[in-house]
């Protein structure tokens, strides 16, 4: 293929999808702050002058129903201390008919609600939530979720040509030879800085969206979200967690769901503390509980299979999730680099076309 036609192909892809790099890149810079950010829409929980000890998880749930008596309970992210508050996320028909989750913030030492809100439509209290859905599927159902696979094929390939046609002068770039450093490079001095960055998001993001390639995908679901109150635990759970500590003493639980029937199984996800730092802290592992608090299954991160397990730390990889302030930043800064990439490469479109 000839120069014209490898122009020509990097500039079609990289106009054709230039938009949604650009709202994907923004979005994405964001998310990478996500617990940050969302902090600021959570409750506060001040510091009191004498120590007390959080409630049970035990009590959180019978606050629950007492408050939300016709309410699923689907969910506690549990507080890991004394100033963070219980989250539960249930579905009441008193909130969207039920047919979306309700966030209920618990105080750790009293049990108070402190606040409720929405999910992800939810975007006036649960900004981040919102941005995460839009970042996943613009908010357009099973049809933006195809566009994310389909766009990040698109960057993949215009990446590609990038490296094609800039190939000769990479390593002038990395160098920082004068020769390369001019005001009409900028979008190939961009592209080359980020251009390891860029193409593990493209990758990666696809991998993720792999699954709308799959038939499967296009399948009608006939599911329906049924609201049945939920009943009394089955066992208390905090004694369980106290025995189940003591047989895995290196796991920790965050978020707990809870069973809805007695044949059905309590799970408690979280981290054994020896995972490697690419695992999730709140997700790597999990610990099912039956109705009498038993343990019944384990799925740790080290006993899943490596197509499992590689999933795992692709998406992990993709989100910055694996590090601390450092990498949040370093991601924010490249992921700045695809916006601007997309900016710069248009306006090198219309400089070309006004030639």
């Amino acid at each position: 293929m000839k120069n014209t036609g490898l122009i020509n192909l990097h500039s079609f892809t990289g106009l054709f999808a230039g938009l949604f790099i650009l709202a994907l890149s923004l979005s994405g810079t964001i998310l990478v702050f996500r617990d940050s950010i969302d902090a600021f829409q959570r409750p506060i929980i001040l510091p009191t002058k004498v120590a007390v000890k959080k409630i049970t998880v035990d009590s959180c749930y019978k606050i629950m129903q007492s408050k939300y008596p016709h309410a699923l309970i689907s969910s506690c992210a549990v507080a890991e201390n004394e100033q963070q508050p219980f989250s539960f996320f249930i579905y009441d028909s008193s909130y969207k008919a039920g047919t979306k989750t309700l966030q209920i913030f618990l105080h750790p030492q009293t049990g108070a609600v402190l606040t409720t809100r929405g999910g992800s439509e939810d975007v006036q209290h649960n900004f981040m939530s919102w941005l995460a859905i839009f970042h996943n599927s613009f908010h357009a159902g099973k049809t933006g979720e195809w566009l994310l696979g389909f766009f990040a094929i698109i960057f993949a390939l215009s990446i590609i040509t990038g490296i094609i046609l800039y190939r000769k002068n990479i390593i002038a770039v990395l160098l920082f030879r004068k020769s390369v450093f001019k005001k009409n490079n900028l979008h190939q001095l961009i592209g080359t800085w980020a251009l390891l960055f860029n193409l593990i998001m493209a990758v990666t993001g696809f991998w993720m969206q792999r699954y709308v390639f799959k038939k499967e995908f296009y399948q009608n679901s006939d599911w329906v979200n049924t609201i049945k109150p939920s009943p009394n635990l089955f066992f208390n759970f905090d004694s369980a967690y106290t025995s189940l500590q003591k047989q895995y003493p290196d796991f920790t639980g965050y978020v707990i769901y809870f069973a809805q029937s007695e044949k059905g199984k309590t799970a408690i996800y979280g981290s054994n503390n020896y995972n490697a730092f690419i695992h999730s802290k709140n997700f790597a592992d999990v610990i099912a509980l039956d109705s009498s608090g038993a343990i019944a299954k384990t799925r740790f991160i080290n006993e899943i299979s490596a197509d499992d397990r590689y999933d795992i730390i692709n998406s992990q990889l993709h989100m910055g999730k694996y590090g601390g302030a450092g990498i949040k930043i370093i991601y924010a800064f490249f992921g700045l680099s695809s916006a601007l990439l997309s900016i710069t490469g248009f306006l090198l479109w219309v400089k070309r076309r006004r030639k």
